[in-house]
């Protein structure tokens, strides 16, 4: 178990690959790591906090927005775009997923959902105002303050946009920080496309370029058809000071790595993220680990020149 804070300065200790980790003596007894804002609190403490409003994004989706109850946590609560945090039902468990809100976003917190099994069930189930916990935020970020000045890339796939939806909104509302932006999403069907309400903003936006595609021909569809990894190389983005960021299906980001490294982008330029790896989110289980690295304390963002370093067991 974590000992308890002494109120000293926060102690920190940096992992092999340059990323900080907080060790115990940065715990602030008796608060949640919600609740204790940028220091870290008992990492196996949820937040209580209630529903305020569902999104129903696709058959098997929906998204959760969530309001923690103590409003001096609510106030005190900031992530980096990237993290992630544990959302649990009592008596059905908890599980991982992106804080996909904004960072600007004050008055909730928001995940998103794919029932896939017993605890994203028990969420399906949820309605507004009841009660779920929450620990977050969990791992690092992506580097947005790095990418200042570069034109960045996401190419996405499915609930893969919920990976980066806060990232996309981060640059987006920072948009003179950055060059050129542009998004590919892709999906199996349009009914299988999230946050609909965002792919109009961005279709409607002349400073980005948005290109919406599905995996083939649909009833009333006249958009983009066609397979992530073929349109990427159709779009034939340059590589020079530019970062791709990939989130998705496992089979579409092996190709579409592979349609990156044909367009010549080199490791460093291009990030994932693995949250889907992390279970108990603080290091503890051991269940995440790729070689030496823990996905929930060294990730769950890698670059991948990172990645690289490891085993191969994407």
């Amino acid at each position: 178990m974590a000992e308890e804070s002494t109120g000293a300065a926060t102690a920190a200790v940096t992992s092999g690959n340059g990323k900080t980790r907080l060790t115990s003596a940065d715990v602030q007894a008796g608060a949640s790591t919600a609740r204790a804002g940028k220091r870290a609190g008992n990492p196996y403490l949820p937040e209580i906090a209630s529903v305020v409003e569902i999104m129903q994004e696709t058959p098997n989706i929906k998204s959760f927005r969530v309001r923690f109850d103590d409003e001096e946590a609510m106030r005190a609560f900031s992530f980096e775009p990237g993290q992630v945090g544990q959302l649990g039902v009592f008596g059905a468990g908890e599980a991982t997923f992106a804080i996909n809100s904004s960072t600007s976003d004050k008055d909730y917190v928001q995940f998103s959902v794919m029932k896939a099994g017993e605890v994203t069930a028990a969420l399906h189930e949820l309605n507004v105002g009841d009660k779920v916990g929450v620990r977050a935020p969990m791992g690092c970020g992506f580097p947005v303050d790095a990418w200042k000045g570069k034109s960045i890339l996401y190419i996405m796939g499915g609930i893969g946009s919920a990976a980066l939806r806060a990232t996309i909104n981060y640059t987006l509302e920072h948009r003179a920080d950055y060059e050129n932006i542009s998004i590919l999403y892709g999906a199996r069907t349009p009914l299988d496309l999230t946050y609909k309400y965002n792919i109009v903003e961005w279709e409607a936006r002349d400073d980005i370029e948005a290109v919406i595609t599905v995996d083939r021909e649909f009833p009333g569809w006249d958009g983009r058809v066609g397979f992530v990894p073929a349109v990427l190389e159709e779009m034939a983005p340059k590589p020079a000071n530019t970062i791709a960021i990939t989130c998705g299906p496992p089979i579409m980001i092996k190709f579409v790595l592979q349609s990156l490294q044909k367009l010549q982008f080199a490791d460093d330029q291009i990030y994932t993220t693995l949250e889907k790896r992390m279970k108990c989110g603080i290091g503890i289980c051991g269940r995440c680990n790729i070689g030496p690295r823990y996905v929930c304390v060294d990730g769950p963002v890698f670059s991948m020149a990172e990645l690289r370093e490891l085993p191969d067991e994407m």
